[in-house]
């Protein structure tokens, strides 16, 4: 099957929860670096308040990333809850008429949460940012959707190419938030959004994967 019915995207929802909660003492660490170690603490905070909320509950694909996103925008700390809330809540208005799901509804929902992210945040491909795993993530997809491929290996290479954006991080000085007063001190360190960034879709595509 190419493509996933939005009422029964629940688990993708709930795998995103256990993958960030699963990953909060790295995300710490790596935050620690260059920033002030809290991403883990609040991303972990955020998802784990929406499983608490919404565990028991029925909800769509499209429902609970605008659950998810609304609380991360105005119920956790730090500047990534504003940046994930958005990047969710305009995925879920993109997708929210959408009864299945497939590579080009996928792609162009995550283009929209990349727009409206940038629409609050200048950063582009290069400034060590979740942008470099983002991005490549949806070129990936809209590649795939243009190419006609199978839904299950767009989402494996959408994987790798958040991966590959995520460690391309690493190389870059960063030109936003509290790291960017670091300057060339910012190198060698992975960015903490952009790390985040990919173990979310990570999560989300193994799980959609697991629906098909």
């Amino acid at each position: 099957m190419s493509t996933f019915r939005n009422s029964e995207g629940k688990p993708i929802l709930l795998a995103m929860v256990k993958a960030i909660q699963e990953n909060k003492d790295y995300l710490a660490e790596v935050d620690g670096l260059i920033g002030d170690g809290d991403h883990g603490m609040n991303m972990n905070k955020g998802f784990t308040v929406f499983e608490k909320r919404f565990g028991d509950k029925e909800f769509s694909f499209t429902e609970g990333l605008d659950e998810l996103g609304n609380i991360l925008f105005s119920e956790i700390g730090g500047s990534m809850g504003p940046i994930y809330g958005t990047i969710l809540m305009d995925m879920a208005s993109e997708g929210e008429e959408l009864e299945v799901i497939g590579t080009a509804e996928l792609g162009q929902m995550l283009a929209a949460g990349l727009s409206g992210l940038q629409e609050i945040v200048e950063a582009q491909v290069g400034d060590k940012t979740l942008v470099d795993t983002l991005s490549p993530a949806v070129d990936t997809l809209r590649a795939g959707a243009e190419a006609g491929k199978d839904f299950q290996e767009v989402l494996e290479e959408m994987k790798k190419a958040a991966a590959e954006g995520r460690d391309s991080t690493k190389d870059m000085v960063a030109k936003f938030g509290r790291s960017s007063r670091l300057g060339e001190r910012s190198r060698g360190v992975l960015d903490a959004g952009a790390t985040s960034c990919c173990i979310i879709l990570t999560a989300m595509a193994d799980s959609i994967i697991s629906l098909l």
